[in-house]
């Protein structure tokens, strides 16, 4: 293999940290605020069911502005985008701050995901940056920032919450601030990647069409990727979602238990998609992370359901009930928290050590899914287009997130704890026997 060779499977780090540092930073302010949505809901007077509502208005509201406005970086270019995107988050926490009913808390996450291009234009940068052997690894990359961000990003918010003694405005303009850091780094800091505009605009007569969304899923192999990563997220996003309620109501583990079982799994994340990822699609291909990813978080849902029902030896009910009721302007009676706890009789090992062994080949598969399939995505696409797929695969993927909690919420409630869990595993190993055949075995540059 000659230097030039060897040089061109080698990811340029120093090319991409911009970007990077950009999306850590962003997904800190995000990961900040999202654990106090339904507190500060609840605050207003909120029941359940709208504190739902508020939940999916993000995805929901991304679901629309995330493939338009990655058309508008493949026509634009992506700085101009990544810039507009990050003032509308901006704008969004600094309503959230200082928000003071119900209606404007849904103005702010309105606003944040009409202009939640984040993401999916960091990822259209990092296409431009890299090369088909290398893309992987650089969109895995992106993945690990994801990971460290939501593991830095609770910390934060503690940290905040006792300094200002439990002010959520104080928590909210610390996410503004992380916001307006993230904007000066691509002011000053990012170079466009994106160099073919012109051969862009020509390309594309218009911004955006709905229309475009259901012409990708007419296209053999990304429509099958498409609908990979929106069950996927389904299936993964449900599990994130409910994953506290279910280790409650299975296992007693309290927010304090469940956000130790959190962190471990994303640490796990960030070493599969920062260190393993690359290697292994150099070695394996695309192709094959795909269908292993799948097929491992179909394994994970699967043995997630089966958790035996045998609370944590350090269990106590008076204890969970206290801190389910909160303390100051959030407290609430017991008597109104309706749910079902495990008996304090059967506490053993047994349920927390089941827990762990499914999490790993459930993390593992959340872990590679996104960053396989979005790169073979933009593998599967011409160049010019490629800002507008990897906009349509976060629309897809937003549309999934706001899905996902009614969906298992729904079977949660009506049939049962485990049923959510099984039904997003079934619906992936579906996917697992179908994959084989939907997506090409491609003998170079998978």
């Amino acid at each position: 293999m000659t230097t030039l060779e060897q040089t061109a499977e080698k990811l340029d780090f120093k090319r991409i940290l911009p970007i990077l540092l950009i999306v850590l930073v962003d997904l800190m302010g995000l990961s900040i605020i999202i654990p106090l949505m339904p507190l500060f809901a609840a605050r207003f007077g909120a029941t359940p069911l709208m504190i739902g509502i508020l939940q999916a208005t993000y995805p929901l509201m991304q679901f629309i502005g995330a493939p338009i406005l990655g058309r508008f970086s493949d026509r634009y270019g992506r700085k101009p985008v990544l810039i507009a995107s990050q003032i509308g988050t901006l704008v969004g926490f600094v309503i959230l701050g200082f928000a003071n009913t119900l209606w404007l808390l849904f103005l702010s996450r309105i606003i944040d995901g009409l202009s939640g291009a984040n993401i999916s234009t960091a990822q259209a940068a990092i296409a431009d940056s890299t090369n088909e052997k290398t893309r992987t690894q650089g969109l895995g990359l992106i993945g690990a920032a994801f990971g460290v961000g939501f593991v830095l990003g609770p910390i934060i918010a503690y940290i905040m919450l006792a300094a200002s003694g439990g002010d959520y405005r104080a928590v909210a303009l610390t996410a503004a601030f992380f916001s307006l850091i993230s904007i000066l780094l691509t002011t000053f800091w990012f170079q466009e990647t994106h160099r073919d505009a012109s051969s862009s605009t020509s390309a594309l007569k218009s911004p955006f069409r709905f229309a475009a969304m259901f012409d990708a899923l007419r296209r053999p192999t990304i429509g099958f990727l498409l609908l990979i990563m929106f069950f996927y997220q389904v299936a993964f996003g449900g599990y994130e979602q409910l994953f506290s309620l279910f280790t409650l109501t299975r296992l007693g583990m309290d927010a304090t238990d469940t956000s130790g079982l959190f962190a471990l799994a994303g640490i796990f994340i960030v070493i599969v998609q920062g260190g393993l990822i690359g290697r292994w699609s150099r070695k394996k291909g695309d192709r094959w992370l795909s269908i292993l990813g799948v097929s491992t978080l179909a394994i994970g849902l699967i043995g997630t359901a089966l958790t035996p029902s045998i609370p944590v030896p350090w269990y106590s009910e008076s204890r969970v009930m206290e801190s389910l009721a909160g303390h100051g302007e959030v407290q609430v009676s017991t008597q109104n928290i309706k749910v079902t706890l495990p008996d304090e009789r059967r506490k053993g090992w047994g349920g927390i050590m089941w827990l762990l062994v499914a999490s790993f080949p459930a993390a593992l598969g959340g872990g590679v899914l996104h960053p396989a399939v979005n790169s073979l995505i933009t593998k599967s696409s011409d160049k010019r287009e490629v800002g507008g797929m990897l906009g349509i695969s976060s629309g897809f993927y937003s549309a999934a997130n706001a899905l996902a909690p009614l969906f298992y919420g729904f079977l949660f409630q009506w049939l049962g704890a485990p049923v959510p869990f099984f039904a997003g595993g079934l619906i992936l190993l579906l996917l697992w026997m179908l994959a084989p055949r939907a997506i090409p075995n491609r003998k170079k540059g998978d």
